[in-house]
C-alpha cells in the first residue's frame, strides 16, 4: 500500500516499485474533487496528470517498458467506498500495489 498524505499535496516522493526507483507527485483538483499523479523515472517525466479512478490500475492504457511492472490500484478493502475523492482517499481508499498479472491479467 502506498500512503498518500493529503495534507502535503501537492508533493513528490521517491518509491521503489518492482525493484526500480520512481518519483510520484500527487495533485488535487478541488473544483472537481479528484486526485492525479505524475510519474518520473531518473528525473524524466513519464506521465503527467494520471487521474486516480477507483478500481482501475494507474497507467493501464500505457504500454511502455519504463513504467512500473506492478499494478497500482485505488481500492477500499472494507467495501465502504467506490470512488476516489478528498473524503475517501487515505480514509477507506488506498493505493494498493498488486502483482502485474493480478492488475492486468
Amino acid at each position: 500500500m502506498i500512503n498518500i498524505d493529503k495534507q502535503k499535496i501537492p508533493y513528490r516522493f521517491e518509491i521503489s516499485l518492482a525493484g526500480t526507483l520512481y518519483e510520484m507527485e500527487f495533485h488535487y483538483n478541488p473544483g472537481f474533487d479528484f486526485f492525479t499523479v505524475d510519474l518520473y523515472k531518473n528525473k524524466e517525466p513519464l506521465v503527467y496528470g494520471e487521474k486516480l479512478l477507483y478500481g482501475l490500475p494507474l497507467f493501464h492504457d500505457i504500454e511502455d517498458a519504463r513504467f512500473p511492472k506492478v499494478g497500482l490500484i485505488p481500492l477500499d478493502a472494507s467495501g465502504q467506498s467506490v470512488e476516489v475523492n478528498a473524503h475517501t482517499l487515505g480514509t477507506t481508499v488506498f493505493l494498493r500495489v498488486v502483482e502485474w498479472e493480478a492488475a492486468y491479467g
